[in-house]
């Protein structure tokens, strides 16, 4: 990452920042932007700001601990604020998709728990039409290959093809905090989400998608002239 690309995900960072108030119990999202997120928050929580965090993933938990960011569990505090996390693409109406990093599953979760979510982003992340970046779904180990055929079938049904691949990392079958693999599809334009994350949704292996529909209220999008914040409408 440049050094030009890291500033513009602190500035979008420090922008959502100003919106958590002493307090708060707030969801942390996963991803590098978000870990600027928790570098700035940290900083404020050492200077005797108060706020309470569920993390959306492990490596975000170790982080949050690292930094001195105190965390609590959904099961200890399922209503939440705010959660703050970023996105690997940004579309109409903040039509989202997530999962680049492997946590889809849990920033869902953790999203929909919350009263507001705020995405932070710099301007690369913004798209007229979802799809340039693959599509992670999470899937169960059992059956894949059936599971991988349902996908396929129901992309067809709605006109969209590419690749799909088991993500893989060091050589070896990805695996997600939940124990579940990660299917990266490649279907370029996504001209209707809502459809896809509905055919989705009915396939009993899929655990989730990272089609994040109706959660975000807010983005804060960092570019060369500053940050600017888009809303749901």
């Amino acid at each position: 990452m440049s050094e030009d690309m890291r500033e513009l995900k602190i500035e979008a960072a420090r922008a959502a920042l100003g919106q958590v108030t002493d307090g708060m119990r707030l969801g942390i999202g996963t991803g590098s932007t978000a870990e600027e997120f928790v570098r700035l928050l940290a900083e404020r929580v050492e200077n005797g700001f108060s706020v309470i965090g569920v993390p959306t993933s492990e490596r975000t938990a170790r982080l949050c601990l690292e930094l001195g960011v105190p965390l609590t569990t959904l099961d200890d505090t399922p209503a939440l604020d705010l959660t703050i996390d970023g996105a690997d693409e940004i579309g109409p109406g903040l039509s989202l998709v997530k999962g680049g990093g492997g946590a889809l599953l849990r920033e869902k979760i953790v999203a929909a728990a919350s009263a507001r979510m705020i995405v932070i982003a710099d301007k690369s992340k913004m798209v007229e039409t979802l799809g340039q970046f693959p599509l992670p779904i999470e899937v169960n180990a059992f059956g894949l290959r059936a599971t991988v055929l349902a996908i396929e079938g129901v992309a067809r049904e709605l006109g969209l093809k590419g690749p799909l691949a088991i993500r893989e990392k060091a050589g070896e079958a990805f695996v997600t905090d939940g124990g579940h693999l990660i299917v990266d599809a490649s279907f370029g334009r996504i001209p209707d989400p809502r459809a896809l994350a509905n055919a989705l949704n009915a396939i009993p292996g899929v655990v989730e998608h990272g089609l994040f529909l109706d959660l975000a209220d807010t983005a804060y999008i960092a570019g060369d002239g500053g940050v600017r914040a888009v809303g749901a409408v």
